[in-house]
């Protein structure tokens, strides 16, 4: 039987093409699994998780828990906001009173960039990245990529524009990493001030014309603006990022082709992306969340095989 190479998952810049290409096997049969009447497996039954919040999140963190639960594993949730983070506890205290209680996996967010691999040198558990800072966010990468396959039958070959915030977006990073260890071409997309000065070291495309990205790809990604994350204004409003950049049924109208549309979550309608695009026959976002559960399963289950 194929195994996980690594203890953890901290990034995807860690794990290598055999390890995604798992995943995805794996995923393939938690996908038939959680669309039967009974959607239980009893695969994690000794299996304790910590979901470790120090951000705010409902799609990812929902996403894990429904996993868990469908592997039989028992959960402890932890919200940084309401514990005693708040009164000046730091990140390793907590998670070793969490570690006290016996836990065998967290599954962290955190805003601090390098934060998930800073705790897997201090504790034994096993620790999956759920996003830290602008860093990384490998199970949404996972899961993008895997919907890509399931859609279009591969990812080799295939040209996949990522379009946005790419400055501050993890999904972003993650994404490219992903991508390209699968054999895609990757351009990402933007105005010049949303695109970091050492995005084409990575071997990406870059373009500032909408058109011309979309013309050139097989798939869409349409990040969402991080105005949370920004220090300063990148561009003059809204209303002109989204004259720009905004993907709406007239720019898909004007393309020879039919392409396909994803985005991560949560989706500033109007703005990145029209409530009429969204909604398509092109779009395969409520695919991405279906997804999302069937990958996450998949990881956690290697990883807590690669535990025993």
């Amino acid at each position: 039987m194929k195994q996980f190479s690594q203890k953890h998952l901290l990034g995807i810049k860690e794990i290598s093409t055999e390890d995604i290409q798992l995943v995805f096997e794996t995923a393939d049969n938690f996908k038939s699994i959680i669309n039967r009447p009974i959607k239980k497996v009893p695969s994690m039954r000794d299996v304790t998780v910590a979901n470790v919040f120090f951000e705010n999140s409902t799609r990812t963190r929902i996403s894990f828990e429904l996993a868990q639960k469908r592997l039989s594993a028992d959960i402890i949730n932890f919200a940084a906001s309401s514990s005693s983070v708040s009164k000046g506890e730091t990140l390793i205290d907590t998670v070793k009173n969490i570690l006290a209680m016996k836990v065998d996996m967290v599954v962290m967010r955190h805003p601090a960039p390098g934060a998930c691999v800073f705790l897997a040198k201090h504790i034994d558990a096993t620790i999956i990245n759920a996003g830290d800072g602008t860093h990384e966010h490998p199970t949404q990468a996972l899961l993008d990529a895997y919907s890509i396959r399931e859609k279009l039958g591969s990812i080799k070959g295939k040209k996949i524009v990522i379009v946005g915030d790419i400055a501050h977006s993890r999904v972003a990073l993650s994404n490219i990493l992903c991508l390209k260890k699968l054999g895609a071409e990757v351009m990402v997309c933007g105005p010049n001030t949303l695109i970091p000065k050492y995005i084409a070291s990575l071997g990406v495309k870059v373009e500032t014309d909408l058109m011309k990205a979309l013309n050139w790809c097989d798939v869409a990604n349409m990040l969402r603006i991080q105005l949370e994350r920004q220090e300063q204004n990148n561009f003059p409003s809204l209303r002109e990022y989204s004259m720009l950049y905004g993907l709406n049924e007239e720019r898909l109208h004007l393309l020879n082709k039919e392409i396909v549309i994803m985005h991560p979550g949560p989706i500033n309608r109007g703005v990145e992306i029209t409530s009429a695009v969204a909604d398509s026959k092109h779009s395969i976002i409520l695919d991405q969340v279906e997804n999302g559960v069937a990958v996450r399963m998949a990881v956690m289950y290697l990883l807590a095989g690669k535990q025993a």
